[in-house]
């Protein structure tokens, strides 16, 4: 086992790197508490070759492999999880989802645009009454000549209020369940296609650009279909994949940056005479946070390396999500109580950190659901 990065994968972290802490990072508060999204990075990103990272430069991609991207999503999740976030919307679940299953004039049209960030990409899959079982979705198509209609309602949709192009998925039969399903490209210019804010305030991803998605006749010409009429189910559960490698990295990102502060403040915190970091309950708490980063960092880097050797990777993909979105809730909360008071306000970015940690346990398939996933992988099927 070599656990050595590559020269260009150390590159592409080191430029990862500078870029969160020189330009995302400084902006993360002020986000967060004005609730807009830092638009201005995005074409910033698709300069750096973040935003089609391992799509092929005939398609303006970076042809970067599966680790690389990796480590620009945990240090994006050490700065900002609301940039993060649109990174794995935009790049893992639309980008990648038009590589895998376009066609060549589909992947010819739409992937240059997402790449440079011309165009924003969202992936409306979630519905009210469709989370977890998206088997249930409500959301229904039907054919016309020349066209599909689509009509029906998502929510929670990361950049659907900002995006260009949409992965919309509806189904043409919903007694077949799953089978039913259909996945379509979609400009969200056209008619039909209405958002507006969701409603509340959001717990963490403060920043985020959350939608609520209304199909009302939206028409999607016949070569916007993606794959095959019954695909959208396994086109949808393999951008997820995608997806839920991009959280795992986050989430060590989120957990990494708590360690980082923890260890500030316990040098120069000072209580009955000396600095915290000299106390044994203080010095087990930030042990405990390293050791289980370390696991964490391992489990991320290993799915990434068998998606870019080809293997299957869904267990693995979800045993990575759930340690470690599981390991920076823990991280998270030990890392404001080490804070004490401080910790309690957002003067200090663990605040946050704490509260952004959550979505990354909830979205893209939740703790809940990866459990699932891994379960029926080790058990087997009857």
């Amino acid at each position: 086992m070599n656990f050595q990065l590559t020269p260009n994968q150390l590159a592409v972290q080191q430029i990862a790197r500078q870029f969160a802490r020189d330009e995302v990072a400084p902006q993360a508060r002020q986000s967060d508490e004005s609730g807009d999204f830092p638009l201005h990075l995005v074409k910033r990103m698709g300069k750096l070759g973040f935003l089609a990272a391992t799509i092929s430069s005939a398609y303006g991609g970076s042809d970067m492999d599966y680790p690389s991207f990796t480590l620009i999503s945990e240090e994006l999740g050490w700065a900002d999880s609301s940039v993060r976030g649109f990174l794995a919307v935009h790049a893992s679940l639309v980008s990648l989802c038009i590589n895998d299953w376009g066609t060549e004039a589909q992947k010819s049209k739409y992937l240059p645009l997402l790449a440079s960030g011309e165009k924003i990409g969202c992936y409306c899959l979630t519905e009210p009454e469709a989370g977890s079982d998206v088997a249930s979705m409500k959301s229904t198509v039907r054919e016309e000549e020349g066209a599909f209609v689509l009509n029906g309602t998502k929510h929670w949709i990361t950049n659907g209020g900002i995006a260009d192009i949409g992965l919309v998925f509806a189904s043409i039969d919903r007694e077949q369940r799953h089978r039913g399903i259909c996945a379509f490209i979609v400009e969200t210019g056209w008619p039909g296609f209405e958002t507006r804010p969701m409603g509340g305030q959001e717990l963490g991803h403060r920043s985020s650009d959350h939608a609520f998605v209304t199909l009302n006749e939206l028409r999607v010409p016949k070569e916007n279909l993606l794959g095959e009429v019954g695909q959208g189910f396994k086109i949808g559960m393999s951008a997820l994949d995608h997806g839920r490698l991009g959280v795992a990295a986050g989430a060590v990102g989120i957990a990494q940056q708590c360690l980082d502060a923890s260890v500030d403040f316990a040098r120069t915190r000072e209580q009955f005479g000396q600095r915290i970091g000299d106390f044994q309950m203080i010095q087990a708490a930030i042990a405990d946070m390293s050791a289980d980063i370390e696991a964490a960092r391992l489990l991320v880097y290993k799915a990434a390396w068998m998606k870019e050797k080809g293997l299957p990777t869904t267990r693995a993909t979800s045993t990575a999500k759930l340690f470690a979105t599981e390991m920076a809730c823990k991280a998270a909360g030990e890392a404001v109580l080490l804070h004490g008071g401080r910790g309690y306000s957002s003067e200090y970015p663990v605040e946050r950190l704490y509260r952004d940690i959550k979505g990354l346990q909830i979205y893209e398939g939740s703790s809940h659901i990866q459990r699932i996933v891994i379960a029926r992988d080790v058990i087997g099927k009857p």
